[in-house]
Parts: structure tokens; sequence; C-alpha cells
């Protein structure tokens, strides 16, 4: 057996028991959500001010209260862009596996997975492309030749740590009463659907930790990839084109700025802080990665 299939094989329990959630919290996101035929930027909150991503630094405590509500209406579609960008990588990697040979009766909490994700794509897009754009993604995506289990443990655990930030926020933001209901509820209704995946992500993660017996080269290169990717994840969040669409002069030299602002980098650490602990507790990481903070 693969590391993927004895770890699935590990947490199958599990799995079967958020297989049966996700069937009781089935939902058509083409009827769910009756959307406004417009937004005012300038008159509502669609990020939480605290959490848009120039907040602590000098340009912010200039800008006035309708250039704070733009900057975070574009922050919004800048965020929502990094989610269907990060879920259009998930949805294909889940699929690469739902058939794969030695993964046959293994698989069956992934189909929900997958259907989710598509799901959440569609409220993402959704706002963007009636409200906003899609935003481009920074990330750059290169080929691998690595063996089949290494690939296979980088892509959860990637996808672990992307969802583990994304979610911070959508618990923050789904609690916010100052935002505007659209924005409450999308952000609401991925934290709900995430809390599953999230506690099936750290079971995998674990067991595919522990079926594997690389060499110290291969755990090295595995933490030194991951470290790179909470780096670039986060570097997604600091974007020159949603500071230029929202009003902002030089916004690659602000998106720099922002990026190395005080606040913000203990913003960072701050969220990533439940994730990191998790992947130190679990021995896949042994440090900070000191790049992103």
């Amino acid at each position: 057996m693969s590391g993927l299939a004895t770890a699935l094989a590990q947490v199958s329990q599990t799995a079967d028991r958020l297989s049966r959630l996700s069937v009781g919290a089935y939902q058509n996101p083409y009827t769910l959500v009756d959307w406004p035929s417009a937004v005012d930027p300038e008159q509502d909150w669609f990020s939480t001010p605290e959490y848009v991503s120039l907040h602590g630094t000098p340009v912010w405590a200039e800008l006035d209260d309708l250039a704070r509500r733009r900057v975070a209406f574009h922050e919004a579609a800048g965020f929502y862009s990094l989610n269907i960008h990060g879920e259009k990588a998930l949805i294909q990697g889940l699929a690469a596996r739902l058939y794969r040979g030695d993964l046959a009766g293994s698989a069956g909490y992934l189909h929900h997975f997958l259907d989710e994700e598509n799901k959440h794509s569609v409220y993402f897009g959704g706002f963007c492309t009636r409200y906003a754009r899609v935003y481009r993604s920074r990330q750059a995506s290169f080929g691998s030749d690595r063996p089949r289990d290494v690939d296979d443990f980088l892509f959860f655990a990637k996808t672990l740590i992307f969802e583990e930030i994304v979610d911070h926020y959508n618990r923050v933001q789904a609690r916010d009463g100052r935002l505007h209901p659209l924005a409450r509820f999308i952000n609401d209704n991925h934290h709900r659907e995430e809390t599953r995946h999230l506690v099936f992500g750290r079971h995998l993660v674990t067991a595919l930790w522990r079926a594997t017996d690389w060499d110290q080269s291969t755990v090295a290169e595995i933490r030194a990839d991951l470290s790179r990717f909470v780096t670039a994840t986060w570097r997604e969040f600091y974007h020159p084109d949603v500071y230029a669409d929202a009003g902002l002069d030089q916004p690659w030299e602000l998106a720099e700025a922002a990026w190395s602002a005080p606040a913000q980098r203990t913003h960072r650490r701050r969220v990533s802080a439940s994730c990191l602990r998790f992947l130190a507790a679990a021995g896949v990481l042994t440090e900070e990665p000191t790049d992103a903070f």
C-alpha cells in the first residue's frame, strides 16, 4: 500500500463521520444566495478593518473612512480570488487522486471534499464576477518529479496550511457585525464546511507523516518546501492590483511596505500560530518559517 492509502485507511472512521455530516449539510449554491443587484464599496464594510493588509501601516492611518472601506472592498475580492486559485489547485489535486488504483475503496470522503470546494468557488466567484474581478495569483507553479508519497504528503499538508489561514479570516469575518450581510454569509458558509475539512486534514497529515520512512535529506526538503509555501501564501494577501483598484498610489511599493510593517508581521504570526503549533506537535516542522514573519 502507498503511504496515502495506508493513511486513509487509518482515518476511515473520521472520514465516514465527516461524510455523514456533509450529506446532512448538503446545499445548493445556485439557489441559496439572493445576490444584490449592486453593492456600495464606500458605504459598507466587506472586510474586517483590522484584517485589511494595510492595517497598522502609515498609509492606513492617513486614509479617511470612505477610502478605508474602499480598500476593504477590493481586499475582500482579493481574498476571495485567493480562495478561487487555492481551491482550483485543490480540486485538481483531489480529482487526480480519486480513482487511483491504490486508493480503491478508501477515497469516499474525498468526493465530499471535492464537491464542497467546488461550491465554495461558486460563492467566491459569484462575488468577484458580479461586483469586482478575479485577481490574478502571484504564485508560480512548477512541475515536480518527486516520489508519489512525497507529492501526496505535500499536497495535503499545503492544503491544510492554506485552509487553516483562510479559516481564521472566515471565523473572524463571519462574526463581525460591521460587515455587509453578503460578506458575513460567504465567510460563515465557508467556515462551516472548512471545519470538516480541517478535521480531516489534521488527521490525514498526521497519519501520512507517520506512515512514511523518508531519509533525513527528504525530510529536510519537505520542511523547506512547506516553509516556502507558508511565506508564498501570505504574500498573496499583499496584492498590488488590489491597492491600485482601491485608488492607492505606487501599489507595488505599497505591497512591499505593508509586508514589512511590524504590525503586519505580528498579525501573520498570530493568525498562523494554531496551524504551526499543530505541525510542530506532529513533528512535521521543527522551526518557524521565519521568512513569513
